[in-house]
């Protein structure tokens, strides 16, 4: 796992901890120290822990004016041992939407599986976005069964065309329009298209 490094692509255009509104404002990242470990397997460096031993996460790219946020993730996401869906929402989505992001495109390549428990905090989140919504790409299958599974992909957007999307070829405007652009279309649809939520 230490050689998967966060998508860095768009870092000429955006960084966390250049951003003064971010959580992780001013952090430094020493790129020869591996410090965090998921279980026994060290992460590479520029990961940031949000508080849980198992998922880390990188804030790629925020967009104030358009009220957007991309956020990757990386490991385990283990409500049930953890409360990893409270950390989230308390040490990373709370400062985000107190300053007005109410879309967000979580990229969950590298989230290995999921353990749920209640869905308290997946509720409040999603209550809290007034027109916005939380758009999943890139997610394995078996992950998104196990949210079907436990009942809280009612709290996002997903579906073939947002799965499969190939969100490395866009920069983070365009990314974000391309989803939007799917979810517009999506409501014109009926739930037996291809757009449904799953």
């Amino acid at each position: 796992m230490h050689n998967i490094e966060p998508y860095y692509a768009w870092r000429n255009l955006y960084t966390a901890e250049g951003d003064e509104c971010s959580p992780f404002h001013g952090r430094q990242y020493n790129e020869f120290e591996f410090t965090e470990k998921i279980y026994n397997h060290y992460l590479h460096p520029q990961w940031d822990s949000m508080g849980s031993p198992t998922l880390f996460i990188k804030i790629l790219y925020v967009g104030y004016d358009e009220k957007f946020a991309i956020i990757e993730l990386i490991g385990e996401w283990n409500d049930c041992l953890h409360n990893d869906i409270m950390l989230l929402k308390r040490n990373i989505v709370d400062e985000m939407v107190d300053l007005g992001i109410n879309k967000f495109i979580l990229l969950g390549e590298n989230v290995l599986n999921f353990h749920g428990s209640d869905d308290c905090y997946y509720e409040e989140w999603f209550d809290e976005l007034d027109d916005g919504w939380i758009a999943l790409i890139g997610f394995r299958e078996h992950v998104l069964s196990e949210f079907s599974r436990d009942n809280i992909d009612q709290y996002f957007v997903s579906g073939e065309m947002l799965n499969e999307m190939q969100w490395r070829t866009y920069r983070p405007l365009q990314l974000f329009q391309k989803v939007e652009q799917v979810l517009n279309r999506r409501i014109g649809f009926s739930h037996e298209e291809e757009f449904e939520l799953i």
